[in-house]
């Protein structure tokens, strides 16, 4: 049975004991477990690894059926599962007693996963797919982070946490915490504060390195990439930043298309464009056609698989990539 990360409060009702989550975020993952099954619980947690129950299958199986000797409950959090579990799943669900709650956590299933399948149509299942945050869901997250620490935000510093954090809602936690901490000397906090502060998702040398690709700047390129020295994992997170801007450039572009003036597309894009911005998003958008930004996206996809395949060339990947229009 699918129930939606958005209906948590049918996880808080449910005696269901598997829980199947999975996707690429991770902070939602989180907050489920944090907000329907660790919130309350006073018993035994257990931690696994996908490999480490596929290594002792039968212990794991023996320890279901037993109480605990600690407690009267027991919660099994199992990380990076793959369709390598489902028959262990199924051996499960054919005992008559088993004394835990099991949260099984996996990265994104295909619609043929023999374990999404398995979740998704089970009658005494519970699965959860989790998608990448959106604008509207990360300012949802301030919003309640806000409200709990009795804190205020400018719009435009909100404006700033979610650009930055990427879509990852742990880094925006991380950030707000370190903004809460700052408030306790500094009543009022301003732009500047939270630039200073925060180091979201990427370097700052990431931002600007994908700005001016899109943007053109050949010779501020060059300068950015000789003046960092790049890990394989920072190539990853270029590719990642270059792609969310394109994406945007994207739609600022279709925008254009329809016989809008530039300068009202940029001041009227939701969510706003900061700005300190402005001027160079401009120039993305002079600098290419929609089709080119098309064109950007697909090759930007192709890019990733190749670096994550040679991941000790990913650096030469990347900067012939950025370094070539």
């Amino acid at each position: 049975m699918i129930i939606k990360s958005f209906e948590l409060e049918k996880l808080k009702s449910s005696k269901f004991k598997l829980h199947l989550i999975y996707g690429n975020n991770e902070g939602i993952k989180q907050d489920i477990i944090n907000n329907v099954y660790l919130k309350e619980f006073d018993g035994e947690l257990l931690k696994y690894d996908e490999q480490e129950i596929l290594n002792n299958q039968d212990n794991f199986l023996s320890s279901l059926l037993t109480n605990s000797l600690f407690s009267n409950s027991k919660l099994i959090v199992i990380s990076r599962a793959t369709d390598k579990l489902n028959n262990i799943i199924c051996d499960i669900l054919e005992r008559e007693k088993v004394e835990a709650k099991i949260i099984i956590k996996s990265s994104n299933l295909e619609k043929k996963s023999k374990l999404r399948n398995l979740f998704e149509k089970g009658n005494n299942l519970i699965c959860t797919p989790v998608y990448e945050d959106d604008n509207r869901a990360l300012n949802n997250v301030i919003q309640n982070f806000l409200k709990t620490n009795k804190m205020s935000l400018s719009q435009e510093i909100k404006n700033i946490l979610i650009e930055r954090c990427k879509g990852d809602r742990i880094n925006l936690k991380n950030e707000l915490s370190k903004l809460e901490n700052l408030q306790i000397s500094k009543s009022k906090l301003s732009t500047d504060d939270v630039l200073k502060l925060s180091n979201l998702a990427e370097n700052f040398s990431v931002f600007e390195l994908s700005d001016n690709y899109l943007a053109k700047n050949s010779k501020k390129v060059a300068n950015i990439l000789n003046e960092n020295n790049y890990s394989s994992d920072d190539c990853i997170l270029i590719i990642r930043t270059i792609l969310n801007k394109s994406k945007r450039l994207l739609k600022i572009r279709t925008e254009i298309d329809n016989n809008k003036n530039i300068d009202q597309v940029i001041s009227g894009f939701k969510p706003p464009i900061f700005w300190k911005e402005k001027d160079i998003v401009k120039k993305q958008a002079q600098s290419w056609s929609t089709h080119e930004v098309k064109e950007i996206i697909f090759r930007i996809n192709d890019l990733e698989a190749l670096v994550k395949k040679n991941a000790t060339n990913s650096m030469l990947f990347v900067s012939n990539f950025v370094s070539n229009y």
